[in-house]
């Protein structure tokens, strides 16, 4: 139990938040508005948020997941207003967001420079590359919105897709050896070479899936609007830095599960729509969203204290 305490807890405050919803605000629960925060923001944030965990869990970051997402979505929005199919589009921003993570991770892991100078240069020149090229300008998909299915087909397909990301990889950290070796590296990484793992190897290979992670999400959201937007991804890294870090990842490495990040987000995507309903101003949202990122922060270094004493 003590083992899981951070993610019992997010979930625990979650619970909360949804009953304290369903007494004050029973609207909230309305089954269109709901099923729109759920596939517009949760589904695209979880899928990066999935590979955001493998990243921390081996002890990186990567900043520039929100301007990749931009990237990505503008370069399948192009396909798809040129009339190639989703079928080729959508594997093509994924190739594309991996070609990237590559480059992250070539420069991280290959020379051994820190994450966040790598990843804090490449968010600055993918976004201002983009701003330069498209000037504003959005992109026209056309009849590939939603993927070419009706709306309610096309919301239901979001989650699902969100769901066969996460699932797998939350089994496959746990049972396969190569999810086992993030952790080791995480918690490790001369521990882990010693072992016969290849931590330079790992932390490569987790840039990749971050970004090829990233280039699906980005079609994901992309398609739910007639139009992508070339500003889309502001923010991102921010959301699913938090989102990782409140469902329990420790942010020094090798410690944090899936299942609490899920939680994390659930949560943190809570918030806004709920003081809409409760009729309290938005511009709480950040400071409650911060409050929360602060004490998981505080909670994960008392416990690292701890463990050392």
């Amino acid at each position: 139990m003590n083992r899981y305490f951070r993610e019992l807890s997010v979930a625990a405050a979650l619970a909360v938040v949804l009953a304290a919803l369903a007494v004050f605000a029973p609207a909230f629960y309305q089954p269109q508005p709901l099923l729109t925060l759920i596939t517009g923001q949760v589904a695209p944030t979880l899928v990066v948020a999935c590979g955001m965990t493998l990243v921390i869990v081996c002890r990186e970051i990567d900043i520039s997941v929100g301007s990749s997402f931009a990237i990505c979505g503008v370069c399948g929005g192009l396909l798809l207003s040129h009339g190639v199919a989703v079928a080729v589009a959508l594997p093509a921003a994924i190739v594309l967001g991996a070609i990237m993570g590559a480059f992250n991770g070539a420069l991280i892991a290959g020379l051994g420079l820190p994450s966040i100078v790598v990843t804090l240069a490449t968010m600055v020149t993918w976004r201002e590359a983009l701003r330069w090229l498209r000037q504003g300008v959005y992109v026209n998909i056309g009849g590939a919105q939603w993927f070419g299915l009706d709306q309610a087909a096309g919301q239901w397909t979001m989650i699902v897709v969100a769901l066969a990301i996460l699932l797998p990889l939350a089994w496959a950290t746990k049972h396969l050896a190569a999810g086992r070796f993030v952790y080791a590296v995480g918690t490790d990484a001369e521990a882990a070479r010693l072992a016969g793992i290849r931590p330079r190897l790992v932390t490569f290979l987790t840039f990749v899936l971050i970004g090829a992670f990233t280039g699906l999400a980005a079609m994901m959201a992309a398609v739910q609007s007639p139009q992508v937007d070339p500003t889309a991804g502001t923010g991102l890294e921010l959301r699913t830095i938090a989102a990782v870090v409140v469902g329990g990842v420790s942010i020094s490495g090798g410690r944090g599960n899936l299942w609490g990040v899920l939680a994390g987000l659930l949560l943190l995507s809570s918030i806004n729509p709920a003081l809409t309903y409760l009729g309290v101003s938005a511009y709480w949202e950040k400071a409650i969203q911060g409050a929360i990122i602060l004490l998981a922060v505080v909670a994960d270094g008392l416990r690292s204290r701890k463990q050392k004493h």
